[in-house]
């Protein structure tokens, strides 16, 4: 074998649902199998997940699934994948636990091979093999995954950021990087996300001091919303609230699940007699509890949003209570969050969030960490990942910088098919690849056309017409009724509403006693009049 194909189902171009395949042979090895959430436009879509066509023709080629670490964006689309690909899936057991909830809520536990691995553990698929290296992230366990092929090694960095701060073993394994570079690495995949940050991304334990000093100044209950799969976040906020005296009440159904999980395997120290229920809150002197919840993106459904509109069943905010985001804004969120902290502030509350705030720290690389990468493991050729466009655009700007040749740089994106050789690295073809957009919780692929529905509706609204005709003699029987969302205000358009349905009445009149009785005949010359007749308006 004298090439690898390199395939991207997602991340590549986006934000999210990150899925890379890899195919040596008759051998095919994915890494991560991610969801994304919809944006402002997609109407009732919950989720969006990689379309899986290309895999899916050649499930039987596929030697397994490598999970990098426990984001949504790595493992919410396995679901989805083990339904149409039976293959084993590794990971480490924080990432295998987070990953089983979404299993077990989809009916697909039952029936998944999960393998647990960690650091040191080494796999073979076939004709490739694999080892893992630790990196630091905003979550435990995280890897970066080394395939070995008959080609020469391939190093994808899943997402990470140094930062040696970190409890635990999950620092930035700074060895093996260079060790890698020393032996020549044939390509390097790295994660693109803040490729825009300038300087090194700052340590988790930087923000401890902002932190700590909102603890200080809280005069009240403190409420602090952060990603619910940040759990070193979630440790901090646990280790300062236990030495301010604070007991610690959790909302939030994500948060938590991941509070649990991340108790029963240690990944997170909560003391028995510093864990109070949400519904005791109420009742407890307000300057000794911490509430750590979700909503930090305004999702209007989440504990934050619901405390913030007095819809939480436990939770009333109240005057002088101090509310924190402890997380960056996603972009597309701007206006939830906007919406969000007014609603907090007229409900009493001292409010903490954004940049300037300083209780976040970033889980992605900046340029400088990303440079560090592309310095310690000199790789002969580098596809950027986890990015829209520009993002993937200037880290590749980076590593030519770094002395990679531009010819030996790749910038692909979801659904172009990479064929690297020894001594080349390019775009060879495009697979099918795009997303399927998941309302609730059946794995089933929202139609296209009812999604345009949906943005007509919330664009121009509806108007519906109801014309009782008699079944035998086709004549219109009484008067019409007219239904308007969206569109009008009957009420203050008696006018226009006359009209509509008296053009409705000419309309059907107009038709042969055959026409009127096809009621998909009649319903179209029906919809059409009344198109022409409102885009004159």
């Amino acid at each position: 074998m004298d090439s690898v194909s390199l395939v991207p189902l997602g991340g590549l171009g986006e934000f999210g649902m990150n899925m890379m395949a890899l195919e040596c042979g008759d051998d095919i090895l994915v890494i991560d199998a991610g969801m994304a959430f919809p944006d402002a436009g997609m109407f009732g879509v919950d989720y969006v997940l990689p379309d899986l066509t290309w895999l899916v023709e050649r499930r039987e080629n596929v030697r397994g699934v490598i999970l990098t670490h426990g984001h949504e964006d790595h493992i919410g689309g396995l679901s989805n994948l083990l339904q149409h690909v039976d293959v084993p899936v590794y990971g480490v057991d924080l990432t295998l636990a987070l990953a089983s909830h979404r299993l077990r809520e989809n009916g697909m536990l039952a029936g998944a091979e999960l393998h647990h691995i960690d650091p040191d553990s080494q796999l073979d698929f076939g004709s490739m093999s694999v080892e893992f290296i630790p990196v630091s992230h905003s979550i435990p366990g995280a890897l970066a995954v080394v395939v070995h092929t008959p080609i020469g090694a391939i190093l994808h960095t899943g997402d990470f950021k140094l930062d040696h701060t970190l409890k635990g073993d999950d620092g930035f394994d700074v060895g093996r990087f260079a060790e890698l570079g020393s032996e020549g690495l044939l390509l390097l995949m790295s994660d693109s996300t803040n490729i825009e940050a300038p300087g090194l991304s700052p340590a988790e334990a930087s923000i401890r001091p902002r932190l700590d000093q909102l603890f200080h100044q809280a005069r009240r209950r403190l409420l602090v919303a952060t990603f619910a799969s940040s759990l070193y976040r979630v440790q901090q906020l646990i280790d300062l609230a236990v030495d301010h005296g604070r007991a610690v009440a959790v909302t939030g159904r994500s948060m938590v699940k991941n509070v649990q999980v991340g108790t029963d395997l240690d990944y997170i120290w909560l003391p028995d007699n510093h864990v109070v229920d949400i519904r005791d809150v109420r009742k407890m002197d307000p300057e000794k509890v911490m509430v750590l919840m979700t909503g930090s993106q305004g999702e209007p459904f989440a504990a934050l949003s619901l405390v913030s509109s007095d819809s939480h069943a436990h939770l009333r905010l109240e005057e002088g209570d101090t509310v924190a985001m402890s997380a960056r804004i996603i972009p597309g969120h701007e206006k939830a969050i906007t919406g969000l902290v007014n609603n907090l502030y007229r409900r009493g509350a001292d409010v903490h969030y954004g940049p300037g705030a300083g209780i976040h720290a970033s889980g992605h690389g900046s340029r400088e960490d990303l440079r560090m990468m592309l310095s310690l493991t000199r790789p002969r050729f580098f596809i950027p990942l986890h990015g829209e466009f520009r993002q993937l655009t200037l880290h590749a700007r980076l590593a030519q910088e770094m002395g990679v040749p531009s010819e030996n740089v790749c910038v692909a994106e979801n659904g172009q098919r990479v064929v690297l050789t020894e001594d080349s690295c390019s775009v060879e073809e495009t697979v099918p690849a795009g997303r399927v957009l998941v309302d609730g919780r059946a794995l089933d692929n929202l139609d296209e056309i009812v999604l345009n529905d949906r943005r007509q509706l919330s664009e121009d609204g509806m108007v519906i017409i109801t014309i009782v005709i008699h079944r035998d003699t086709g004549e219109v029987q009484g008067s019409p009724e007219m239904v308007s969302r969206g569109f009008i205000y009957m009420a203050d358009s008696t006018e226009l509403v006359d009209e509509t349905k008296q053009l409705a009445v000419d309309t059907v009149n107009r038709l042969t006693v055959k026409e009127r009785l096809d009621q998909e005949t009649s319903q179209e010359a029906v919809r059409a009049a009344l198109r022409r007749f409102f885009s004159k308006r």
